[in-house]
């Protein structure tokens, strides 16, 4: 293998769990242009299906079919449907989670933990079971969790969603572990913040506990990043290839971050008034 092919991923097959939108298309979309081909899989069917048709136009390999991470026995079904049309997965990157919607841990509901901790942590393991089974068996293959800065310096007023993500970390770390044995790498990427649907709608609800307008709070965040710019997901992609491609070969269990130089955001919020 060559200098400049040594981030290629030709021949191998991939799936990206939320792949539809945003940070997760974006690693699609690297993927793809790497040489793998890709399963976008996601609760967004048609949206999924729309860019697998556009990025298929282009020239690349990519697919869709229809995941909701939080259910066990789908996700057992859509990792061995794949592997019997497909002959075998080479790479997992989990990226799916959701958001949690701001709030004290006084005010936090058992919902909106349950929802955050199912939908980020939980059907984290259930891919992870799902492709550790599958790679074990062929005693090969990556894969790579979407993390967060969150999950090693935890922000205020998203408690579930801070550990949610350190859960993915221990995750990480444990199944690195338990599958180097078999030659299958594990590890995972901590971004900072990448200005996508999501984070605008995460930085609209904080900007109000802090008593700034949405747009303060986006430049306050730009202005705490050492290189002086929020990230784009082709900056989270670049590093999610890096992980899966031969030129990371001796590296599992490892937990990049991705942020600019940002370690965290440590604002506290003011003392609210109760009834």
């Amino acid at each position: 293998m060559t200098q400049e092919d040594i981030h290629r991923l030709d021949g191998r097959t991939a799936l990206v769990t939320g792949g539809a939108q945003g940070l997760g298309l974006g690693i699609v979309e690297e993927l793809a242009r790497q040489g793998a081909a890709v399963t976008i899989a996601d609760l967004q069917v048609a949206k999924a299906q729309t860019e697998a048709t556009r990025l298929c136009a282009a020239g690349f390999d990519v697919a869709a079919v229809s995941l909701d991470i939080t259910q066990s026995a789908q996700v057992d079904d859509v990792f061995e449907t794949l592997v019997r049309a497909k002959g075998r997965l080479d790479i997992l990157v989990n990226n799916a989670g959701v958001g949690q919607h701001i709030a004290a841990v006084v005010d936090l509901s058992d919902a909106e933990w349950n929802r955050v901790i199912a939908a980020t942590l939980t059907g984290a393991f259930y891919c992870c079971r799902a492709a550790g089974r599958i790679m074990e068996r062929q005693e090969a293959g990556s894969i790579v969790s979407i993390s967060s800065i969150n999950g090693q310096n935890p922000a205020a007023l998203v408690a579930a969603y801070n550990a949610a993500k350190a859960g993915v970390i221990s995750l990480t770390r444990t199944l690195a572990l338990e599958l180097a044995a078999y030659g299958v790498r594990v590890n995972a990427v901590c971004p900072g913040p990448v200005y996508t649907e999501f984070n605008r709608t995460v930085m609209a609800e904080r900007g109000k506990t802090l008593r700034l307008t949405e747009e303060q709070m986006i430049e306050r965040i730009r202005a705490s990043i050492p290189l002086g710019r929020w990230g784009q997901p082709e900056d989270i992609a670049r590093a999610v290839v890096f992980l899966c491609s031969p030129a990371s070969g001796w590296m599992t269990g490892e937990v990049l971050r991705v942020s600019g130089g940002l370690e965290g955001v440590s604002a506290a919020p003011p003392k609210q008034k109760r009834k």
